[in-house]
């Protein structure tokens, strides 16, 4: 305020000491202000065409929405309107018996006496017939198959539109029923109707609750399942009638692949010595179109390549005035059916043709090098001296990688193999062999007491031993033994005292982690590896593959009859066809006959509960193929090596790992064991996982010892080792117990094995000392192709007959 009386305004002026603000830290990346001043303004194109894909408006999307739907729904009614039409293949229905006591004569025999069909016997025995339904206005193939041939039934399952499932009135299905189911369930199960005949001859009081107890025991396993009866003509069209309408279930191993099952087959020797032919097989194409120039695989006798395709007349047209104008072109020029007789529609072109090559042919000078150069041999001196100078601070012998462990000789691996199993047999042999007295001295008294039992039990006794194999009930004795034993003491081996522990395992080595620590997947592979093809990315090839398989169009189209004319085929294949399996025919898709390193995801069946080794020979049906061999179980797990397990446990998810021909995924595979009366039985159900020969299968082996003296965190360890170089040889490996202590071995003591060993604290006296040793294993090259089909379950009035092969 002034002396005169004016105002004056007080301006704030900041003092000496300012804030300052903390700037905000965006981390690694740029934050939305410093993106903005950066692009000033500027849009990327994409980032535009993503906001034009995403911004709809509510009406759009439902709009959008709706147009999908609608044209996934034509899809499924144009596949339903084209089965068993003129224009696709006929709808063919597979007939199973599930019961010992049913017999399917009668649903075959209701079938054909619909009068408004026409039937067509295609091999005569009325097995094998086509049905052609006017009133419908579609074709059918009806096929029936011995139910106790499991190769019959799996083969077509791999083809059939529908199954007709025949149950009995009173137990519904057999215990080989049940298996059958089992089987086709892993497999893949197409569409399918349930049977029964019978209902109507039961006591008018038994009828409801024999319905009842069916009606329960199928929706046990199947959710949506209807059951029909069939003891009329009436029953039979309304089958049928389901049969035509319900709705088609798909198979992933052949969406992408063309099959037909053979309705003729004849054979055509090429030579004078008739030891080479070729083969014709006529019948139906499904699935997709029909390519000359790719190979197709005839399912359990191998990979072929076509020489031509021919257009036969349809043997069961739909519409008959077709076949009138054709009997008329017929009679006024007899040519004409020559002419359309021998219609070729595709011819291969060798230049397009896939090649048989299914093995790369080692060559033995692929491996050898050039004389060095100066800078590799001075690179080779200066690697010489680091490496001397580690070895004056660890054993001879040993190194950081530890590679010397590992030998080259691919048949001192085989024997050392073989030992193994030798050594992890004979680790129990003592306790067999006393256990095996005592039962033999228990059997002995036993049949001493049953000289007093009376003359029928004491025969029905005799014929039951007279079924009893005693040297198969010891091997399995003795595999439960082991199992146990593996179950037990997992991977746990005694150190032996004859032979020295470093010649023993000089193949193993020791990890840091079996995780973390590196395994150089191309280190010293087995010469097989030489004979393999390998992909450099599998998934990226088989997404291109399946790709140019949808965009693909030439060739004989799905619903045409057509004559495949397969060359180079043996004359003995032809003598192993068998009538009561059918002959089905699969394309193959690119590389698919190669041969490489295949993975399974497999799951022990729930009823089996007999230890299964590994490496022992198993008979596989994968996707269209069905052969025999060893396969290699490991873990699945998330990492790039995988524990090797010596038995396929249950309730677990194992990959199993075999020498065969590529397959692409998704494909599924049951896994069979062949007994010794010619039987097969369901071990294991699971898929494809992938074809890769750089996964790393690590065979681990634990040796343990036992505290001698404990001085907090020092001890001395005995029983590990047996004599000091083994101490020595073995030091650089880390130790670990099973309370959780880490250590490693300080210094040998005497000569007689006993080490100082230093842990990462206070050792207990119960304890046990361990180390890990781990080395990689490889299958083992028995792969087969040609499995023979397996003895009958059971023995029906009739069987299906393939039509006959004529030698021309």
């Amino acid at each position: 305020m002034a002396g005169d009386g004016s105002l004056r305004q007080e301006v704030h002026r900041p003092g000496a000491f300012k804030q300052s603000n903390k700037e905000h830290k965006t981390g690694r990346h740029r934050s939305k202000g410093g993106l903005e001043r950066e692009r000033r303004g500027r849009v990327s194109v994409k980032v535009s065409s993503k906001k034009l894909r995403k911004v709809l408006r509510k009406h759009d999307r439902r709009h959008q929405a709706l147009q999908i739907r609608q044209q996934k729904r034509e899809a499924v009614l144009s596949e339903k309107r084209s089965l068993g039409t003129q224009d696709g293949p006929p709808h063919l229905v597979g007939v199973i018996v599930l019961h010992s006591g049913t017999s399917g004569q009668n649903v075959m025999r209701l079938i054909r006496t619909d009068e408004t069909s026409s039937v067509y016997d295609l091999d005569g025995s009325g097995e094998r017939f086509g049905l052609v339904c006017p009133r419908f206005k579609q074709r059918f193939s009806f096929i029936r198959v011995n139910s106790g041939d499991i190769h019959a039934v799996l083969d077509l399952a791999k083809v059939a539109d529908t199954l007709m499932l025949v149950l009995d009135p009173y137990e519904g299905w057999d215990s080989h029923g049940d298996f059958c189911l089992s089987c086709l369930f892993a497999q893949g199960l197409p569409s399918h109707v349930f049977v029964v005949q019978g209902i109507n001859d039961l006591p008018v009081k038994k009828r409801t609750d024999a319905k009842r107890s069916l009606t329960k025991m199928l929706e046990r396993r199947f959710l949506d399942a209807k059951l029909f009866h069939m003891d009329m003509e009436q029953d039979a069209a309304l089958v049928i009638r389901h049969i035509a309408m319900q709705k088609q279930r798909h198979l992933a191993f052949r969406d992408r692949r063309s099959y037909l099952l053979a309705q003729q087959v004849t054979f055509e020797a090429s030579d004078r010595s008739g030891l080479v032919g070729t083969l014709k097989v006529s019948g139906y194409v499904r699935g997709h179109p029909l390519n000359v120039n790719r190979l197709v695989h005839l399912v359990g006798h191998g990979d072929f390549q076509m020489q031509q395709i021919n257009g036969p007349p349809d043997p069961m047209p739909l519409n008959p005035k077709t076949t009138k104008k054709r009997e008329s072109m017929t009679m006024s020029d007899p040519c004409a059916e020559m002419e359309e007789d021998l219609k070729v529609l595709m011819k291969a072109d060798p230049r397009k043709q896939e090649s048989l090559e299914s093995e790369v042919v080692p060559d033995p000078m692929e491996g050898e090098q050039t004389w060095p150069t100066d800078e590799e041999l001075q690179e080779a001196e200066d690697t010489l001296k680091v490496s001397r100078k580690i070895v004056r601070k660890v054993p001879k012998g040993t190194s950081d990688y530890q590679a010397t462990w590992i030998l080259d000789d691919e048949e001192e691996e085989e024997e050392e193999e073989e030992s193994d199993e030798d050594m992890e047999k004979n680790e129990m042999m003592g306790e067999t062999v006393s256990q095996a007295s005592e039962e033999s001295d228990c059997e002995e008294e036993a049949d001493e007491e049953c000289e007093t039992m009376t003359i029928p039990e004491s025969i029905r006794d005799d014929h039951y031993d007279e079924k009893i194999d005693e040297e198969e009930e010891m091997m399995l004795l003795e595999k439960y033994k082991q199992e146990r034993m593996d179950e037990m003491f997992p991977d746990e081996v005694d150190t032996p005292k004859d032979v020295a522990a470093r010649v023993r395992f000089q193949k193993y080595r020791g990890l840091k982690s079996f995780r973390t620590s590196p395994w150089d997947p191309k280190e010293n592979l087995p010469r097989d590896y030489a004979r393999i093809f390998q992909f450099q990315n599998y998934s990226r090839t088989k997404r291109r593959i399946f790709r140019e398989v949808e965009e693909e169009e030439e060739g004989a189209m799905p619903g045409w009859y057509v004559s495949v004319h397969i060359g180079n085929v043996p004359v003995s294949l032809t003598e192993s066809f068998k009538p009561e399996v059918p002959l089905v025919l699969f394309t193959l898709l690119p590389h698919e006959q190669k041969m490489s390193v295949i993975h399974f995801l497999l799951r022990r069946h729930v009823s089996n509960t007999e230890p299964i080794r590994s490496k022992e020979e198993m008979v596989f049906h994968c996707g269209c193929r069905r052969f025999r061999a060893p396969p290699l179980y490991s873990q699945h797990t998330a990492a790039n090596k995988f524990k090797y397990e010596r038995f396929l446990h249950c309730n677990t998810t194992l990959v199993g790992t075999v020498y065969g021909p590529i397959t692409f995924s998704p494909a599924s595979v049951l896994m069979f064991k062949q007994r010794v009366n010619g039987t097969h039985d369901l071990i294991a159900t699971g898929s494809v996982l992938k074809a890769d020969p750089d996964r790393i299968i690590v065979k681990r082996i634990i040796l343990s010892g036992h505290p001698f003296k404990i001085m907090t965190k020092t001890s001395v360890v005995r029983y590990m080792f047996f004599n000091r170089e083994d101490v020595l040889w073995f030091k650089p490996v880390e130790l670990r117990t099973k309370w959780g202590r880490r250590g490693h071995i300080k210094e040998p003591l005497g000569t007689h094995g006993h080490m100082k060993c230093l842990f990462d604290g206070h050792l207990k006296s119960q304890d046990t000392v361990l180390m890990n040793l781990y080395k990689r294993v490889f299958p083992k090259w028995a792969y087969d192709p040609y499995v023979p089909s397996p003895v009958p379950w059971e023995r029906t009035e009739s069987t299906v007959n393939v039509p006959e092969i004529e030698m021309d």
